[in-house]
Order: structure tokens, then sequence, then C-alpha cells
């Protein structure tokens, strides 16, 4: 923000992407003209108070899957035009990045199946139009997963499956496609989802259940 305002301004920054900070810590400091810092004030607090928020949350959905081999994945439900910012804000927190948009990896899903008649030809559709890239698809019960696998695609997303359901999941794959669960999960059930055995839980609520974290700028003469 500052940068695009006026190059006289200066950030000297005391932490880094990823730091845990207490109240009253301060974050950095600013130097330059009073009127560019007040131009740029509000802002550039709003981008810090939402990316921090975005980076809090996925720290606290993080440590909760510690000691799991699950690995806890955004999606893209982001803010309009602070996907990629939303997506480092993720990774700082401890979480890991879903792909960015229909470009990077192709995830087969309900409407796409009914489009195209069955799994199978789905799945054969997506290879032929995106040669090399990764195809996931969801299912949405235990004879889909079937299919998918037989299929072979490269990950199968399980839609809103139960505890027991996820579980019986990765019994019947045995590893051989990666899992990844969805739908549902909340910070106070997603190390139920963790301790199936599958491995990946993606969840939306990284980056448009947040709550900004509550930031100010002050001078000081």
């Amino acid at each position: 923000v500052f940068r695009q305002i006026d190059d006289e301004v200066f950030i000297e920054w005391h932490v880094q992407d990823g730091d845990s900070i207490e109240a009253d810590d301060t974050i950095c400091s600013l130097s330059g003209p009073s009127r560019s810092l007040l131009t740029g004030e509000r802002t550039a607090l709003n981008f810090l108070q939402v990316l921090s928020a975005t980076a809090t949350l996925s720290g606290k959905y993080a440590a909760a899957v510690e000691g799991t081999d699950a690995v806890v994945l955004d999606t893209r439900k982001t803010i309009p035009g602070l996907r990629a910012a939303q997506k480092y804000a993720v990774s700082c927190g401890g979480c890991r990045n879903h792909r960015m948009g229909l470009y990077d990896a192709i995830l087969v899903k309900e409407n796409h199946l009914l489009a195209a008649g069955d799994i199978q030809t789905a799945v054969e559709e997506a290879r032929f139009h995106s040669p090399g890239y990764p195809v996931e698809i969801e299912v949405e019960n235990l004879d889909q997963l079937e299919q998918a696998i037989d299929a072979g695609v490269d990950r199968i997303l399980l839609d809103n499956f139960t505890i027991d359901q996820i579980r019986q999941a990765v019994e019947i794959s045995d590893g051989r496609v990666p899992l990844e669960a969805s739908g549902g999960v909340t910070l106070e059930n997603i190390r139920h989802y963790a301790e199936t055995g599958v491995d990946f839980i993606s969840t939306g609520a990284l980056t448009k259940d947040i709550a900004a974290i509550d930031l100010s700028m002050r001078f000081s003469i």
C-alpha cells in the first residue's frame, strides 16, 4: 500500500510472516510524511487485519490435527481479489493450499458428473481436454468411491461423508488413491476427521469464516 502511495515511506518489520504475537506488540514501524501515512492507514490495516485473521485461523486448524498424518487444505472460497494473498496467509498459518483456480488442477464435481453421464466418462473427458493435469473427483457415497478408484484418478474428495463412512473409505482405498474429506468440517470436529486416516481435509472456513484481527496504527512524535 505505502509503496504505491509514497516511496519516501519506510517500513521496519519487527516480526516475520507466520510469527505469533501478543496484545500490544508492535508489528512494524513506519516513518515518512504524515499525509502519506494517513492516506494509506486504513487500506493497509484492512489488508493486515484480514490476512492475519486468515493465518490465525489456519494456525488453529493446523494445531487441531497435530500428531496425525492429515493435511488441512484451503479451497477457492476466497475474498474476491485476495485469493493469492489469502492462500499465502493460509500457508503462513501452517495449513496447505488446494488448487489456486480452474487452471492448475481438475476437480470433477457433482454437476460435471451429471453433464458427463458417469464417473468414467467424466474422468476420460478431463484427461483428454487437460492432459498432464492432476484429476480429482468428488464422490458422495462408497459406490462412487469404488468407481473413482477404478477410473484411476489422482485424488478422491469424500463429500459430506460421516466419520464412519470416511473410515470405511480409507479401508476400501487402502492407500491406492489419496483421500480428501470435505463438508461439515469445523474446528471442533476436525480432529475426528483427521483420526480416520484420511490424507487431506479441506475447508473453506480458513478463508471465509474469519474475524479481522484488531490492529491499529499510532503516531509517535
